[in-house]
C-alpha cells in the first residue's frame, strides 16, 4: 500500500501545499496594506452633528398612511438637510418627509447630493448608475446609485436607492484588499461565505495529508535507525557466485541493507542511484528463503526472478545470517584503469568513446555487458563540452548553465558497442547525451553524460566491471532486436558478434529514431544487411514523414512484422532503449502471447 499511498500523498501535498501557500500569501498582503486606505478614510468627510428634531413635523401615524407597504418598524432621521421617517418593510425602505409627509423617491440627482455630501476630496464624481445588485455591496440588500469619483484611490460611494442613505464607501486599496479576502477564504463568487465546500475540502485533505504523512513516516523508518550501530547485533552475510563458489564473508550489523553492508566492505554492487531502490542494479539472489517482495522489487525485476529470490540489495535487510548470489564475481571490488584512444561523435547526441584498459579486454567482456564508470567530482564550464562544427546547430539551443558540476563522484552505466574480438581489446561504449529535461521537466544535465561529453584523447577513466545478464541465448532461434537511443550499443555488438560466429538463424533489427540524422551506424547495418543475408535492418523515424507516416518502432514492428509473423513462439527478443519505448514493447509482446522466458531487455535502469 506504500507506492501508492506516497504517490497520492505527493499530489495531494502539492494541491494543498499550493493552496497554503495562497493563505499565507493573501493573509500576509492583508495585514500589510493600510486600515485608512481600506476604509477610505481620506476621503470620507466628517459625521456633522445632527440638529434638533424640527416642531412642526407630521407624527408617525400620517407617515404610516403615507407609506406603500405596511411597515414593520419606523425609525426617524435626516436625508441632507431634510428631516426624514424611513419605515422599513419586507418590499424594503421607503422614506418619508417628515415635514409635509410626503414619499420621497431618491433619484440620481438626490443621490449625487448624497454622495457628494459623504465625499471629502478633490475627486470629481460621474453621473450616478443604477444597480440592482452590486459584489462591492454584498452586505446590504438595497438596489444601489453608484457614483464615482476621479481621485487617486479611484473611490466609489453607494446610495442606498431606497433609503438614500450611503451604503459604502470603496477605494482602490479595498478592492485590492477584496481580491486577497477572495483568494484566503475561497469563496470565488459571493466572497461572504467561510465555510464554502472548497475550503471545507481543503481542511479535510489537509487532514488526510497529515495522517498519511504519519503513516508514511512510520513506514518509511525502522527501530533499528534510531540504534547505533556499535549497539546492534552482529550478523553473517555470506557472498557468492552465481555457480556456487564462496567469495566472501562480510559481517553486518542488524537491520542494516544489504547494499550497504557489502559497500562498507568494499563489495560495491552496481548502482546508478547510490541505494536509492531506483534504479534496480543491485540485484542479489537470497539463498534460502528471501522473504515478501517489496514495492521496489516488484517494480524493478520481473516475477520469474521474484519467484527464484532475487531482490535488490539495496532494499533487502540483513535482520538475520544470509546467503545471496551476486554476479560479477572480483569484479564488485576491483576497479581498472583505462586510457581514452578516440572520441568519434556518430550523431549530435551520441557519442562513441573508445577505451584502452591498463590490462586488455578478455572474454568477460561479452556483448550486452555493461561498465560501471567512475565519474570523478567536476566543476567545469560550458565549452567544456565539445562538438564538431556539423553538429553546432544542434547544440545551440540546448539551455545548459553557464557552469556545469557533480558535487560528489557518481557511478554511471554504459554498455559495450562492440565486441571486444573486433577491438583487439578496446572497450567501445555508445553515450546519450542527457540535456536535462524529459516530457517538459527541467532538470540538471545528466551528470556521466555531460563527464563523458567532455572527454578527449589521452584522458584516464577508471571503472568497474563487466556487469549484467543481458546476453545472446547461444541457441539458433530467429532473433528480433528492437532498440532506440543508446540501445543501439549492446544490441549492434550482439548482431555484430552473432553473424561473425556464422549465425545462419534469421536476424530481424528494428531501429528508431526521430530521423536519418539521428540514427547512428546506419551504413554499418546496411552493409551488413547486404553482406549476410538472413539479416534485415529496419530503421523507423519518428519525425521524418519523408518516407510515410513518422511511427514509432513498436508500432512499425507490429504492423510490419509480428501481426503476420506464422510463429511468434520460435521467435527470440532482446530490447534496448528509453524507459517509455521499452514499456511499450514489452506490452505489445505480452499482448501477443510472447513468453517471458523468450524476451531479453536492459533497461540501462533509468
Amino acid at each position: 500500500m506504500t507506492p501508492w499511498m506516497r504517490t497520492l500523498h505527493k499530489w495531494v501535498g502539492l494541491v494543498i501545499g499550493l493552496q497554503f501557500v495562497v493563505w499565507l500569501g493573501s493573509g500576509l498582503m492583508m495585514g500589510l496594506l493600510d486600515p485608512d486606505r481600506i476604509e477610505g478614510t481620506a476621503q470620507r468627510a466628517p459625521k456633522a452633528e445632527m440638529p434638533a428634531w424640527p416642531s412642526g413635523t407630521v407624527s408617525p401615524t400620517e407617515a404610516l398612511r403615507a407609506a406603500r407597504h405596511p411597515a414593520a418598524t419606523l425609525d426617524s432621521g435626516w436625508l441632507l438637510d431634510m428631516p426624514v421617517y424611513r419605515l422599513q418593510s419586507p418590499k424594503g425602505t421607503e422614506v418619508i418627509d417628515a415635514l409635509d409627509g410626503r414619499r420621497i423617491e431618491i433619484s440620481n440627482t438626490l443621490a449625487l447630493r448624497v454622495a457628494q455630501a459623504a465625499y471629502r476630496g478633490d475627486g470629481m464624481p460621474s453621473a450616478p448608475t443604477y444597480l440592482e445588485k452590486s459584489l462591492e455591496t454584498r452586505a446590504n440588500p438595497d438596489p444601489v446609485w453608484r457614483v464615482d469619483f476621479s481621485d487617486a484611490q479611484d473611490t466609489t460611494i453607494y446610495v442606498s436607492a431606497h433609503s438614500g442613505q450611503v451604503m459604502e464607501h470603496r477605494t482602490a486599496t479595498w478592492r485590492l484588499f477584496d481580491i486577497f479576502w477572495m483568494l484566503h477564504i475561497m469563496d470565488y463568487s459571493e466572497r461572504v461565505n467561510f465555510n464554502n465546500p472548497l475550503v471545507v475540502g481543503m481542511g479535510i485533505g489537509g487532514l488526510w495529508l497529515a495522517l498519511t504523512g504519519f503513516w508514511l513516516l512510520v513506514a518509511s523508518f525502522h527501530l533499528h535507525e534510531f540504534i547505533p550501530r556499535r549497539w546492534r547485533r552482529r550478523r553473517q552475510l555470506m557472498v557468492y557466485a552465481p555457480g556456487g563458489a564462496h567469495l566472501r564473508t562480510v559481517t553486518a550489523a542488524n537491520g542494516d541493507s544489504v547494499y550497504v553492508a557489502l559497500a562498507r566492505e568494499g563489495v560495491n554492487l552496481p548502482s546508478n542511484c547510490g541505494g536509492g531502490q531506483s534504479c534496480g542494479l543491485c540485484e542479489v539472489r537470497v539463498r534460502g528463503g528471501a522473504g515478501k517482495a517489496t514495492a521496489s522489487d516488484r517494480s524493478h525485476l520481473p516475477a520469474a526472478k521474484l519467484k527464484v529470490g532475487c531482490r535488490l540489495a539495496c532494499n533487502l535487510p540483513v535482520d538475520e545470517d544470509l546467503e545471496i548470489e551476486v554476479a560479477g564475481g572480483a569484479s564488485l571490488w576491483t576497479e581498472h584503469w583505462a586510457t581514452v584512444v578516440k572520441v568519434v561523435a556518430v550523431t549530435p547526441f551520441l557519442r562513441e568513446v573508445h577505451l584502452r584498459p591498463d590490462n586488455p579486454a578478455d572474454a568477460q567482456f561479452q556483448p550486452g555487458c555493461y561498465l560501471q564508470l567512475h565519474v570523478p567530482e567536476y566543476e567545469l564550464p560550458r565549452s567544456a563540452l565539445w562538438h564538431p562544427d556539423e553538429h553546432r546547430e544542434d547544440w545551440k539551443p540546448l539551455p545548459l548553465p553557464a557552469t556545469l558540476q557533480n558535487k560528489a563522484s557518481v557511478r554511471r552505466s554504459y554498455s559495450l558497442a562492440m565486441p571486444v574480438t573486433a577491438t583487439e581489446g578496446e572497450l567501445v561504449l555508445l553515450a546519450r547525451f542527457s540535456p536535462g529535461w524529459q516530457e517538459n521537466k527541467r532538470h540538471p544535465p545528466g551528470k556521466g553524460s555531460t563527464w563523458l561529453y567532455t572527454l578527449r584523447e589521452g584522458d584516464r577513466v577508471r571503472y568497474s566491471g563487466p556487469f549484467g545478464d543481458f546476453a545472446l541465448s547461444g541457441v539458433e532461434r530467429e532473433k528480433v532486436f528492437i532498440g532506440a537511443g543508446a540501445g543501439m550499443a549492446p544490441l549492434r555488438a550482439m548482431i555484430q558478434q552473432r553473424l561473425e560466429e556464422g549465425g545462419g538463424e534469421r536476424i530481424h533489427y528494428w531501429y528508431g529514431a526521430r530521423n536519418r540524422r539521428d540514427c547512428p551506424y546506419a551504413e554499418q547495418m546496411q552493409a551488413l544487411a547486404a553482406q549476410h543475408p538472413n539479416f534485415s535492418w529496419h530503421p523507423v523515424w519518428s519525425e521524418d514523414a519523408s518516407n510515410g507516416t513518422p511511427r514509432r518502432v513498436h508500432d512499425a514492428i507490429h504492423e510490419d512484422l509480428l501481426r503476420q509473423h506464422p510463429d511468434l513462439s520460435g521467435c527470440e527478443f532482446y530490447l534496448c532503449g528509453p524507459p517509455a519505448m521499452l514499456s511499450a514493447t514489452r506490452q505489445l509482446l505480452r499482448k501477443l502471447g510472447v513468453e517471458e522466458s523468450r524476451i531479453a531487455y536492459d533497461d540501462f535502469k533509468i
